[in-house]
């Protein structure tokens, strides 16, 4: 009896470990999933922050976004040869009421004629001296392309499209490089553009050399309201 009863009671404190590293484990994550939504690097190490916003975020409270420190925003602007983002107008209208540097980004088809990407750009973005340099997002692979496209001449389209919207702006692109896309591609290494690379909380190292701006939260959780692509500066 008494040996049953030692097993009943070893069990029974079994059990209550049990529970309570389950619910440890739980209270970590909790902690951890908290930490990483509301992760910001330190403004000491990164004087400049801002956010990337489009119509994907929703509408959004640039006074808000102002006063959770962001200083710059890159705007959506277009994607490919014909999609356009419907907020950008004003997107950028309120970013600068709200005393924000303001930049464009699109959204490079390695599918669609550089002229065609070009020309689709132009008609949005206006050109404008106090804009920050055009920012080329590099993310989508050839790999779907109706009719296959080399490396050679998505590397050939890719710098006729930069000359042109260079030529539209005045000043020289940022390459917004995922690690998909640079694994596939090398582009970083081919073409000359300060770049802009995506990690949450880590600093990516994938292009191979430094970069300039970095997606360090691709969800942040602020009072703005939604989730908020946040981007630093490297000083």
């Amino acid at each position: 009896g008494r040996i049953c009863m030692a097993r009943k009671g070893s069990g029974r404190w079994k059990l209550r470990a049990a529970g309570i590293a389950a619910l440890l484990a739980l209270l970590g994550g909790a902690w951890l999933w908290w930490q990483m939504d509301h992760w910001q690097p330190p403004r000491s190490a990164y004087p400049l922050q801002g956010v990337e916003i489009g119509t994907v975020d929703g509408p959004v409270d640039w006074r808000v976004i102002k006063a959770v420190g962001a200083d710059f925003a890159y705007l959506d602007a277009t994607a490919s040869a014909f999609a356009r983002d419907d907020s950008f107008v004003h997107n950028l209208e309120e970013a600068r009421a709200a005393k924000l540097q303001v930049g464009a980004l699109h959204r490079f088809d390695p599918c669609q004629p550089a002229e065609r990407q070009a020309a689709n750009f132009a008609t949005v973005v206006p050109r404008d001296s106090g804009l920050l340099p055009p920012a080329v997002e590099l993310d989508m692979l050839a790999e779907d392309c109706p009719v296959k496209v080399s490396q050679s001449a998505i590397e050939s389209e890719l710098t006729t499209f930069l000359n042109q919207i260079e030529t539209h702006t005045g000043k020289a692109a940022v390459l917004k490089i995922t690690a998909r896309f640079e694994q596939e591609y090398h582009i970083a290494r081919r073409i000359d553009r300060n770049l802009w690379l995506v990690r949450t909380r880590f600093q990516p190292d994938y292009a191979g050399r430094p970069w300039m701006l970095w997606t360090a939260n691709a969800q942040l959780a602020t009072e703005a309201g939604g989730r908020l692509r946040w981007v630093v500066v490297q000083p």
